[in-house]
């Protein structure tokens, strides 16, 4: 018998996967009861009926069953701080004070490279066992820590996006560029980091108060001058802020304005927050193809206010959403527990959230706003096999109630709402499972060894 290649993967067990946008259409969801996926070197090469498919697993190729689970395509969040870990849990303050009080003293720290390693360590431990692989991470002004992010990030193998803050103004010195070297240091990172295995560069001026406009410009430059670079900001999280903007850039027509005229916002922009948008606003993002993350956590605890996501879906002019933890403002890096806050704000709104919906937005949405639903958000041939396999039964209550569920659609509900990191099961990266919560010793191993991480910081 021919031993099968090394990088061949079986996986058993029932999945789900979204093939579209069911703001848009009906009929996205697919789920397959007994469903196998057969992977080769990293990305899927079948996903269907174990029935049907059972013929083509190779000899020697052990299938990997995951009994009373639900497979889905890797998590993705499209908006969070990695360094704000140690502040996360912070009291009392709106956006701009708590910037001020929490956030910046927390990133000076990441002047020391040790540090950031560390973090940089906890950050990878916490998201891939909360089932999320792909994120769009801010580091800090220091190049050290993009270094540090991109480096654990490639031993895992993760398709991340992040990029070093540029901040020329209103922020402690030690957290100031100018902007001819931010402009210097971020086409050193893109040079060493973009497109290196899965990693992707995004340019990353903070938010208009921090940027003053050479340096806004200079990102602009950065984007026209590179293929593929993302881009990442905050926009209207806060009415204060926007204030704020108003009186800096007396000249532009809206907060929004400031960054197109510095040739900011398009296809692979991600815009944080937009809490506070006009009609027009939205009608510019749908023009430019520029993506929102929803935060909902981080704008409920900052009491920021509760985001329009059923206009900023609207069939007539569709913005692409993607779902954020933020972090720290945000309170938590599950995106299942963020699904279950978006339900809420929704509500809030007036509107429902069904579940169906939400894990567009935490999957194909979210790969849709970053353009990237060729390689990632689906269960499908050709995408990546970034996958988190979520445990019915986490927890007792969780397996009462998922045990009681007539539907798909009624347990997707349950897990979105009573789910947490509890919940994730396993967390696979390009066809390697890198968190497993039933491997004896460390649950996350880095992929092609057998030994622990490690705790981090």
């Amino acid at each position: 018998m021919t031993a099968a290649p090394a990088r061949i993967r079986a996986i058993r067990g029932q999945a789900v996967s979204l093939t579209g946008n069911p703001f848009l259409s009906e009929g996205c969801l697919q789920h397959v009861a007994d469903a196998l996926i057969l992977i080769e070197d990293g990305r899927i090469t079948a996903f269907g009926d174990f029935s049907d498919l059972s013929d083509r697993i190779p000899a020697g190729v052990e299938v990997v069953a995951y009994e009373n689970a639900l497979i889905l395509p890797g998590l993705i969040d499209t908006h969070v701080h990695y360094p704000q870990l140690q502040m996360i849990a912070s009291y009392g303050e709106q956006l701009l004070a708590w910037l001020e009080k929490y956030t910046f003293p927390a990133e000076l720290q990441f002047a020391d490279q040790a540090h950031a390693e560390r973090v940089a360590k906890l950050f990878f431990r916490e998201i891939l066992g909360a089932g999320t692989t792909t994120a769009v991470v801010y580091c800090t002004v220091h190049p050290g820590s993009v270094e540090a992010f991109f480096a654990e990030s490639a031993r895992f193998n993760t398709r991340m996006i992040a990029g070093k803050v540029l901040m020329d103004r209103n922020a402690p010195a030690g957290l100031l560029d100018t902007a001819q070297r931010g402009n210097d240091e971020s086409r050193a990172l893109i040079e060493r980091w973009h497109g290196r295995g899965r990693q992707h560069y995004c340019v990353t001026p903070r938010f208009a108060p921090s940027c003053t406009q050479a340096q806004l410009d200079a990102a602009g430059t950065l984007m026209r001058e590179h293929d593929a670079l993302f881009l990442q900001t905050h926009l209207c999280e806060n009415t204060d802020e926007i204030a704020w903007v108003r009186e800096l850039f007396p000249d532009r027509a809206s907060y929004l304005d400031v960054y197109v005229q510095s040739g900011l916002v398009g296809p692979r922009t991600v815009l944080g927050h937009a809490v506070h948008m006009s009609e027009e606003d939205f009608c510019t993002c749908h023009a430019r193809g520029a993506a929102i993350a929803h935060c909902p956590t981080s704008n409920g605890f900052l009491g920021s206010g509760l985001f329009r996501l059923f206009d900023a879906l609207d069939p007539r002019r569709p913005v692409r959403v993607g779902l954020g933890t933020d972090v720290g403002a945000g309170t938590t890096l599950s995106l299942l527990k963020t699904l279950g806050e978006s339900y809420k704000v929704a509500a809030l709104r007036g509107t429902k959230l069904d579940a169906v919906r939400a894990f567009w937005l935490a999957t194909l949405g979210g790969a849709e706003a970053l353009r990237l639903d060729d390689r990632i958000g689906r269960i499908a041939p050709g995408h990546d096999a970034d996958l988190c396999v979520l445990d019915l039964a986490a927890t007792p209550l969780l397996g009462f109630r998922t045990g009681t569920c007539s539907s798909i659609e009624e347990l997707l509900f349950v897990l979105m709402t009573l789910g947490d990191h509890r919940t994730v099961r396993a967390t696979w990266v390009a066809g390697e499972a890198v968190y497993d919560n039933r491997r004896a010793g460390d649950p996350l191993v880095y992929p092609g060894t057998d030994g622990a991480v490690g705790a981090g910081a």
